[in-house]
């Protein structure tokens, strides 16, 4: 099958990568809006690169892979849904709600196939920790804690362009809440701090925030992020049940040191970032798609999935701005769901 490849930024190289490994793909065509950048990742995996959007769909592709800047991300669903074309397409697919309904809705229509880059559901920690909680090991859930931590702030000119926090960063978070408790999201109380580099503030985001979520069963969660964890990259899950407790991304490279007398030191090599505590879900997640196309699997993450975790990441920013609970019905209430759409309301 012959692949064609949107966007060769850092995320974008890393599946080019992987694609061009795969046993199943025959060809791969890649593009980029800095066409030297797009050039040399063909160069260096033997892939033809093309000058635009439009001479990769004039390349006869079967499947797309939308790694570009948020801010396209809407247009190429679109245009790959009228095409026939299966898309895998990273999160999130917008960064407000009308943006991504209109991309839905085209996928809906066409009768198209879209998967999200969700790739923590491809992690072995995560996926080890849903079994857990659906066997019934842990009893009743009462108590889910979930964090990430990035080790240094983006750059400044990504800010604007990210959604915040909430949107670019914690939605992961969001999304597995949602995938490894089988919950959903029912209330948000969320708080947000700028005091570190001055950029956040310039940029009316956060570089730390915290969460207080109230999923439907009555389970109690939270979720925290920052921009400036200099001991490294940390990502964890823990979730605490009446007969047991679990925890995600507890290694020997998580980034921790124990207080307690004679216990554990900081790893000399923490995690430096995502890409390479995340790449053994990243290379499964393409692999799913490409498994996908080829009619083997259901979808794994769906435009609906994409969706829910984006109203919680919307009522957190409302709940930050207002300082107050909100409830996920409220956001749903003012984001237009036509009668009859898939979109979950």
């Amino acid at each position: 099958m012959r692949i064609g490849l949107i966007g060769t930024g850092r995320i974008g190289s890393f599946h080019a990568d992987v694609l061009s490994r795969h046993p199943r793909v025959d060809a791969l065509v890649v593009t980029d809006t800095d066409g030297a950048r797009a050039a040399r990742v063909a160069d260096r995996l033997g892939a033809t690169a093309a000058d635009g959007t439009d001479d990769v769909w004039a390349a006869g592709v079967d499947a797309v892979v939308i790694a570009s800047a948020t801010s396209a991300h809407t247009d190429l669903i679109v245009r790959a849904a009228r095409a026939g074309l299966p898309v895998f397409c990273e999160k999130p697919i917008a960064l407000d709600l009308p943006g991504t309904l209109r991309a839905l809705r085209e996928v809906e229509e066409t009768g198209g196939v879209l998967q999200l880059g969700f790739m923590r559901r491809f992690d072995a920690g995560y996926r080890a920790a849903r079994d857990a909680v659906r066997s019934g090991v842990l009893g009743r859930l009462h108590t889910v804690r979930a964090t990430t931590m990035d080790p240094a702030p983006p750059p400044a000119a990504y800010l604007p362009l990210s959604g915040g926090l909430y949107r670019d960063c914690l939605v992961h978070d969001f999304d597995m809440l949602r995938w490894v408790t089988g919950r959903e999201v029912t209330e948000v109380y969320a708080v947000g701090s700028d005091a570190g580099p001055a950029m956040f503030r310039a940029a009316g985001d956060v570089d730390t925030a915290a969460v207080l979520l109230t999923l439907d069963d009555g389970t109690l969660a939270t979720a925290s992020a920052t921009r400036c964890n200099g001991a490294g990259y940390d990502v964890r899950m823990e979730l605490a049940g009446e007969t047991g407790q679990i925890t995600v991304g507890l290694d020997d490279r998580t980034p921790l040191t124990s207080a307690e007398p004679g216990r554990r030191s900081a790893p000399p090599r923490p995690w430096p970032g995502f890409l390479e505590r995340f790449a053994p879900a990243y290379e499964a997640e393409m692999d799913a798609f490409v498994r996908l196309v080829h009619g083997e699997l259901p979808n794994p993450c769906d435009g609906g999935e994409a969706w829910r975790a984006l109203l919680i990441a919307e009522a957190c920013e409302l709940s930050r701005r207002e300082r107050r609970p909100v409830r996920i019905a409220e956001i749903i209430a003012g984001a237009t769901v036509r009668p009859g759409s898939p979109v979950p309301g």
